[in-house]
C-alpha cells in the first residue's frame, strides 16, 4: 500500500483492485442477504438494522484543518470539529490499509450535482447494502460516463475499523473525517446510512459557495407548466410527503443547489423517514419502498413485514431511486424557483399554517430553522414541546458560518423574486398533543397550492400582531377559520398568547442574541416580536 498522504485519486487506486465495481442491484441484494447483512421483506426490500447508530453521529464528525479551506470553515460551530493534518493523514492510511485486508469491498462509481456542479465520486464500502445505497442515492453514470470516469471526491466506508480516541484525537472509536483539501473521506464504527448520504451534502456545502452558488436542504418539485417549487424543512417537517405531489414532477426530496441556470438535485434517490408511513396517507412513498431492491433501514418487521408504527426506532429510514416514482424531472434539473417554501413542524400550535413572508421576514426564518421536538419522543425533554433551531435547516452540515447561506439567500431572492411562505405542519387548535392536532393533509396540501399557483399573492393578508407573518384571510379549498390560529385555540386567547410569549422568547435567545452584531440588524428584527 502507498505511504501517506493520500489523496482521492491515490486511495482510489490503491484499494480499487480490491474491490468489486458497480454491481447490479440484485447481486447487491443477494450479496447483503448472504452476508447476513439483511434480510428480504415480501415485496423483495432489503431490511437491514444498523446495531448501535440509528442516526447521525454529529460529534463524531471531524473536518481536517488545513488551508486554504481552513479560512472558510466556521470552527466556532458546534458541528465543525478540526483535526490536524498529521493525525487525519495517518488515520486514513491506517484504514486504508486495514479495509485491504477485509474479506471484501464494494466500490460505486457516480456523481453528486447537476451540469457544471457535477462532481464524480467514488464509494468504497466494507458492506454491500451500503454500496446499493450509494447506487440508489448517487446519480449514476451512463455506459459512456462510466468508461471515462475519474472520481475527484473518494468515500471509504467501513464500519468494522474503529478510531481510537488517544491516538487519532476522535471523540469517540466512531469516526466520520472529511479532508477538504486532500477530497476524501472515511467512515468507521457506525453503519447508519445517512452518514454516506450527509458527506457528500457537507462537501456540496463547502463547494458551492465557493463558485457563487446556493446549496439548500430542501425538496423540490415542478408543476405542469414549469413553475418550481423548494420546500425547506428539518427533518420530520414534511419535505418528502409534499414533494411527492402525483401532479408535479419531483426533483428530489432533500438536497439541492440554486446557480444561474435553475434549481438541480445533487441526488439520485430518496432517503425518507419511514415511522407511521401509511399505503392511504403517502401511497407514493410506500409504493416506492416497498417494492425489490428499496431498503428500509431499522424498520421493525412483524411475522416477516414492515411494522412502520413500531416506534422501538424512531429514524426509521426507506431508500430508493428516484426513477421508481411514477412522475420526475430525469434531468434532475428545473428553472428558478416560484414558491419557496419554509416547513416547520410548530408543536406549541400558534404559528398560522401558512403565512406569507416579506424578505427580511423570510432571511430571518431561514436563519432561525426553527421546529420543535414533541414531549415523549426523546429521553430527557420535559411536558411541553421543545422549540429546536438549525441554522439554514441545516446546522450540522454547514462548514461555512451561517451568515454566507444568508447572503446567498438574500441573493437569489433578489435576483428571481419568488414568493416565500411558511407552512406550520406541526399542530392547531393548541399544543400537540395537550388539545391541538396536525392540519388536515388535504388542506395543507390545498395551502400549498394556493402558493404554487400564485392565489395567496392575490388575497387579503393580514399581519400577526406577535410573529409578524401575513396570515392569508383566505386560500382556495381551505375553511377560513384554519387560517387563523389564534381562532382555532380551545384554551382561549389568554393561553394563546402566554404560549407565543414562550416561543418568542425562545427567538430572541437562540437567534437575535446568538447573532447580533454578526446578522445584519434589519434581519434580525424582522423576526417575532415581544408582546406589547
Amino acid at each position: 500500500m502507498p505511504s501517506a498522504p493520500y489523496t482521492a485519486r491515490s486511495l482510489y487506486e490503491a484499494l480499487r483492485p480490491r474491490a468489486e465495481w458497480n454491481l447490479p442491484q440484485e447481486e447487491l441484494v443477494r450479496r447483503a442477504v448472504a452476508g447476513g447483512e439483511g434480510v428480504l421483506t415480501p415485496e423483495g426490500a432489503l431490511r437491514v438494522l444498523t446495531g448501535e447508530y440509528t442516526g447521525r453521529s454529529p460529534k463524531d464528525k471531524f473536518t481536517v484543518r488545513r488551508a486554504p479551506s481552513a479560512d472558510h470553515v466556521d470552527w466556532d460551530s458546534k458541528f465543525n470539529h478540526p483535526l490536524d493534518p498529521e493525525r487525519a493523514e495517518a488515520l486514513v492510511t491506517r484504514f486504508a490499509s486495514q479495509a485491504a485486508e477485509l474479506p471484501r469491498l464494494y466500490g460505486f462509481q457516480g456523481f453528486i450535482g447537476r451540469g457544471k456542479s457535477q462532481i464524480p465520486v467514488a464509494l468504497i464500502s466494507e458492506y454491500a447494502w451500503h454500496s446499493l445505497m450509494g447506487r440508489h442515492m448517487y446519480v449514476r453514470p451512463t455506459p459512456a460516463e462510466l468508461a471515462v470516469h475519474e472520481p475527484e471526491y473518494t468515500l471509504l466506508y467501513t464500519p468494522s475499523l474503529m478510531a481510537d480516541p488517544a491516538r487519532d484525537g476522535t471523540a469517540s472509536d466512531v469516526v466520520i473525517l472529511c479532508d477538504l483539501e486532500r477530497k476524501l473521506g472515511v467512515i468507521g464504527g457506525t453503519q447508519y446510512g445517512g452518514e454516506e448520504k450527509k458527506f457528500f451534502f457537507y462537501l456540496m456545502n463547502y463547494l458551492l459557495p465557493l463558485a457563487g452558488s446556493f446549496p439548500m436542504h430542501c425538496s423540490a418539485n415542478v408543476g405542469p407548466k414549469g413553475d418550481v417549487t423548494v420546500l425547506f424543512g428539518l427533518s420530520g417537517t414534511g419535505k418528502t410527503t409534499l414533494s411527492a405531489d402525483p401532479e408535479r414532477r419531483i426533483l428530489g426530496d432533500d438536497e439541492h443547489g440554486w446557480d444561474e441556470d435553475g434549481v438541480f438535485n445533487f441526488e439520485g434517490g430518496c432517503y425518507a423517514k419511514m415511522i407511521r408511513l401509511s399505503e392511504q396517507g403517502e401511497p407514493l412513498i410506500w409504493n416506492a419502498v416497498n417494492r425489490p431492491y428499496s431498503i428500509m433501514e431499522n424498520v421493525a418487521l412483524r411475522d416477516g413485514r414492515p411494522d412502520f408504527h413500531d416506534t422501538t426506532v424512531e429514524n426509521t429510514r426507506g431508500v430508493y431511486p428516484l426513477d421508481v416514482l411514477d412522475s420526475i424531472e430525469p434531468s434532475g434539473r428545473a428553472g428558478h424557483p416560484n414558491t419557496v417554501v419554509f416547513l416547520t413542524f410548530d408543536a406549541t400550535g400558534t404559528l398560522p399554517p401558512v403565512s406569507v413572508l416579506e424578505e427580511s421576514q423570510a432571511l430571518y426564518w431561514f436563519l432561525a430553522g426553527y421546529t420543535a421536538k414533541v414531549a415523549g419522543t426523546e429521553r430527557g425533554l420535559g411536558s411541553k414541546p421543545e422549540p429546536t433551531f438549525s441554522a439554514c435547516f441545516g446546522a450540522p452540515f454547514l462548514p461555512w458560518h451561517p451568515r454566507r447561506y444568508v447572503e446567498l439567500m438574500r441573493e437569489y431572492l433578489r435576483r428571481y423574486r419568488p414568493l416565500v411562505v411558511l407552512m406550520n405542519t406541526g399542530s392547531i387548535g393548541g399544543a400537540y398533543g395537550a388539545g391541538g392536532s396536525r392540519p388536515p393533509i388535504d388542506a395543507t396540501r390545498n395551502m400549498l397550492r394556493g402558493a404554487q399557483s400564485g392565489a395567496l399573492r392575490e388575497v387579503e393578508l393580514r399581519r400577526h400582531p406577535e410573529y409578524g407573518v401575513l396570515v392569508p384571510a383566505s386560500c382556495p379549498g381551505v375553511p377560513a377559520e384554519l387560517l387563523d390560529p389564534r381562532a382555532t385555540w380551545k384554551a382561549g386567547p389568554d393561553a394563546y398568547h402566554a404560549s407565543v410569549a414562550e416561543v418568542v422568547e425562545a427567538f430572541h435567545a437562540n437567534v437575535n442574541r446568538k447573532y447580533a452584531g454578526v446578522i445584519d440588524a434589519e434581519i434580525l428584527d424582522a423576526g417575532p416580536r415581544r408582546p406589547e
